[in-house]
C-alpha cells in the first residue's frame, strides 16, 4: 500500500536529524497514499490505517531513545506523544463505528503532524544540537530539560 517517495518532505519540515527526518517523511507518505485510497478510490483500508499510528508510534520512541542516550529530561514531549497516541487510537475506533468520517481523520493526522515538527520537534532538536548529541559518547548521568511547545 505504502508508495514510498523520498524528497517530498517540505525543506521547512525538515529537522536535520537523519533519521528523525526518514520517519518524518515515511509517515507523511502513508498520510498521502492513504489520502490517494480515500479521495479517489473511495476505499477506506482500516488496517492501513493502524499501520500509520503504528509508523507514529515508533517515531515517538525513536525520538524519546534519542533524547534518553543525549541525557535529556525529555517528559513533556514524550507526555504529547503518549496523549496523542491516545487520542489516535480513539479517532480512529471513531473512524471504525462510523462516527467520524475518514478524510477527518487524515486530515487531522497530517495537521497535527505538521505542526509537532515544526513546533515541538524542531525544539527538541535544537536543544539537542545546543549539546553538540554525538551517540558515540551519550551520558545520561546529566539531564538537561527540553520542553515541549505543545500542550
Amino acid at each position: 500500500m505504502t508508495m514510498y517517495i523520498p524528497g517530498l518532505l517540505p525543506e521547512a519540515l525538515l529537522v536535520d536529524l537523519p533519521e528523525v527526518d526518514a520517519q518524518h517523511e515515511d509517515i507523511f507518505n502513508h498520510i498521502d497514499a492513504l489520502k490517494t485510497n480515500c479521495f479517489e478510490l473511495s476505499y477506506v483500508p482500516i488496517d492501513e490505517f493502524g499501520k500509520l499510528i503504528d509508523k507514529f508510534a515508533r517515531h515517538f520512541a525513536t525520538e524519546e531513545r534519542i533524547a534518553d542516550e543525549a541525557g535529556l529530561d525529555f517528559t513533556d514531549h514524550a507526555r504529547i506523544h503518549t496523549d496523542t497516541l491516545c487520542l489516535l487510537h480513539k479517532a480512529l475506533g471513531e473512524v471504525i463505528n462510523g462516527g467520524q468520517d475518514a478524510h477527518s481523520f487524515l486530515r487531522y493526522c497530517e495537521y497535527w503532524f505538521e505542526r509537532h515538527i515544526s513546533e515541538d520537534d524542531r525544539l527538541f532538536i535544537s536543544v539537542l544540537q545546543s549539546r553538540d548529541f554525538d551517540r558515540s559518547s551519550c551520558s545520561s548521568a546529566h539531564r538537561q530539560p527540553c520542553f515541549a511547545a505543545q500542550a
